[in-house]
């Protein structure tokens, strides 16, 4: 059989359990509401041990979310409103946090928004309502979790940037640009919070499956980045947040400036 040619592709493997691997820790996830990268994070932390903010700017699904949390693992979930384009909720977030926790230990930034268009169909708004959720939504939570994680000398912040900051995709000028930018973001925070032994890092995803994907992409798009996969398949969002978990965790702490793709791309 040729590996090179079309392949029915295999399963998605089963969810590993917990190891503690966050045992002990608060862990603060924006964009967590829902069925994305940031419900799975949460899901994942909570297994390993930590008690988890979840925040989002869709309310109601927000407090589903939570209580969907809450009731499959049984863990410690706080639920707390946040649109990262709105500063003064923004810090109202990690300041409300430490309120009831008395601090955070990581702080894992989700946020983003997407869309196909034309870079000639591209209008001045859609351009700026994308950086402003993607690129500076991490900018303003990165900042304002920073603010806490300095003074107490410890901490983590995982970012969540995309391949496409490293790759060309027709129609996705404007979030490919953003993602660069949060590699770039990221890089410097963590050249700036190193002294005080903070940890900032990225993961760089490919392509996560979940229910609303194809609301950003096309389906006939969605075949193709699916065929680009080395497993003829996109990543469940728990193999996403698994990535998160190490880089949250203390196995990685020796990393930080580091983007790590999960990905299967070819090259």
């Amino acid at each position: 059989m040729s590996l090179q040619g079309a392949f029915d592709p295999p399963p998605p493997p089963t969810p590993p359990g917990g190891h503690g691997l966050l045992a002990g820790k608060i862990v603060i996830v924006t964009a967590a509401a829902g069925t994305g990268i940031g419900s799975a994070t949460a899901r994942r932390c909570l297994e390993e041990g930590a008690a988890v903010v979840i925040s989002d700017a869709h309310e109601r699904r927000l407090g589903e979310t939570a209580e969907e949390l809450r009731a499959e693992t049984g863990g410690d979930v706080l639920a707390l409103a946040c649109n990262v384009t709105d500063e003064a909720q923004v810090q109202a977030l990690y300041a409300a946090t430490v309120a009831h926790y008395g601090r955070f230990d990581v702080a894992v930034h989700n946020a983003g928004l997407g869309g196909t268009v034309p870079l000639v169909e591209m209008t001045d708004e859609q351009w700026s309502t994308v950086l402003d959720v993607t690129l500076t939504g991490t900018f303003r939570c990165t900042r304002a979790a920073l603010s806490h994680l300095l003074p107490q000398s410890s901490g983590a912040i995982v970012n969540n940037a995309s391949v496409l900051g490293w790759r060309a995709q027709p129609g996705q000028s404007h979030y490919a640009a953003a993602k660069a930018g949060v590699m770039a973001l990221t890089r410097c925070a963590a050249a700036e919070a190193a002294p005080a032994g903070v940890r900032v890092n990225a993961v760089s995803p490919s392509l996560a499956e979940h229910p609303f994907l194809n609301r950003a992409i096309p389906d006939e798009d969605l075949a193709v980045l699916r065929r680009r996969e080395l497993f003829g398949r996109g990543a469940e969002t728990w193999e996403v947040a698994n990535v998160i978990v190490f880089l949250a965790s203390d196995y990685s702490s020796y990393m930080s400036g580091e983007v790590v793709a999960v990905s299967s791309q070819h090259p």
